[in-house]
């Protein structure tokens, strides 16, 4: 007999933004064209960075869910996840490599399968605000990629 591990995630995101005073029902992001676009040059050539949801391990990351801007130089020992959603009984955020790619990607940098791996990944907070992520972080992150001059980018919510 198999286990049915469902994570009931819109239903409890619902609960949650209820919980925290909204009187609006939370309304998931759509759009109708996503801001994708095709590689310009193949990926041995190309910068990579990466974006997820989980903070940095540090006293500051852990008081305070804001965007981070992180060394990429080597993979960090742990990020800091709690407060995040996912069905504990069937995963976890104790293997960093299984959320945040940055010494695999190193690995893959070292037999020429990308260009290079970015100076810095970026935690980018879950927020309940459409309107921050859109208007404030994505914008933000952006901009420090640009200035990096990042080809790729491998996004990793939790």
């Amino acid at each position: 007999m198999t286990d049915n591990y469902d994570v009931p995630y819109m239903e409890r995101t619902r609960i949650y933004y209820e919980a925290q005073g909204y009187t609006t029902p939370y309304q998931w992001a759509h759009y109708d064209d996503a801001p994708f676009r095709a590689l310009t040059k193949p990926l041995t050539k190309s910068r990579v960075s990466v974006v997820t949801t989980a903070m940095p391990d540090t006293l500051q990351g852990r008081a305070e869910r804001k965007l981070y801007s992180n060394s990429s130089t080597s993979a960090p020992d742990s990020m800091f996840t709690l407060g995040l959603s996912w069905h504990d009984t069937v995963t976890h955020t104790r293997d960093v490599g299984s959320f945040l790619p940055i010494e695999a990607l190193l690995a893959i940098q070292a037999e020429g399968g990308i260009g290079g791996l970015a100076p810095n990944f970026y935690s980018a907070p879950t927020a309940y605000s459409q309107r921050q992520t859109v208007n404030e972080h994505a914008p933000a992150i952006l901009d420090c990629m640009k200035s990096e001059e990042v080809d790729v980018a491998i996004l990793v919510p939790l």
